[in-house]
């Protein structure tokens, strides 16, 4: 950024790595490999070939909760935007508590892949939970396919376009319509991977094509 340089980031993929019938073990098959940015951020039209490998359900949203959950993130991306991770957790309940009397949870994020595989946050997100406030981009993806509303609070975050940023909003969360929503996840799965398509350079024409 700095140099005004190309550069590629590569990170967890936003769909397919969660324990399935052809993924029983949950591993990490799929990543995203974004240009110049660390998230796709931006909805770009796409088909939807790619989106129908995953056995992906979009559940209707859901409003009828009570509690707010807060996922929250672990150190690395805390660090790369220079911020505290417990001063980031105390300002964001404070801020919460400034405009709604609603339970508020925080769900720490386990710090060994197999718990959270087996413990997972579509879990978690059917405990009475009203939206979601987190700073990562998974988090807010599942949360939005699970039917509940997302506070984004990172300065990138892939779901920004189906979610709110604005705390102060918590009581009005934004429930994007559904063709918006399946619009984004087709753009998603154009910017991730499998790792068969890593090897055989499949990603490097789709990012630099499409």
């Amino acid at each position: 950024w700095k140099d005004n340089r190309d550069f590629y980031y590569v990170d967890t993929g936003y769909f397919g790595n969660e324990k399935t019938v052809s993924n029983p073990n949950g591993w990490k098959y799929w990543h995203r490999i974004v240009k110049n940015n660390l998230q796709h951020s931006n909805i770009i039209d796409r088909p939807d070939d790619r989106l129908k490998k995953f056995n992906i359900k979009f559940n209707n949203w859901k409003k009828n909760g009570t509690k707010i959950l807060i996922a929250k993130p672990d150190e690395k991306p805390m660090k790369f935007y220079g911020l505290d991770l417990d001063k980031w957790v105390t300002d964001t309940v404070n801020t919460i508590k400034q405009y709604t009397d609603r339970p508020v949870e925080i769900r720490d994020r386990a710090k060994h892949r197999l718990k959270r595989v087996n413990s997972t946050l579509q879990q978690a997100l059917d405990d009475d939970v009203y939206t979601l406030v987190t700073f990562n981009s998974i988090a807010a993806t599942e949360a939005v396919l699970h039917g509940i509303p997302a506070f984004t609070l990172a300065p990138c975050n892939a779901a920004d376009p189906v979610s709110c940023q604005d705390l102060s909003q918590i009581e009005q969360p934004y429930y994007p319509d559904r063709d918006k929503v399946y619009k984004w996840a087709c753009h998603l799965t154009y910017g991730q991977f499998h790792y068969s398509e890593m090897k055989n350079g499949d990603w490097w024409r789709i990012i630099n094509e499409s």
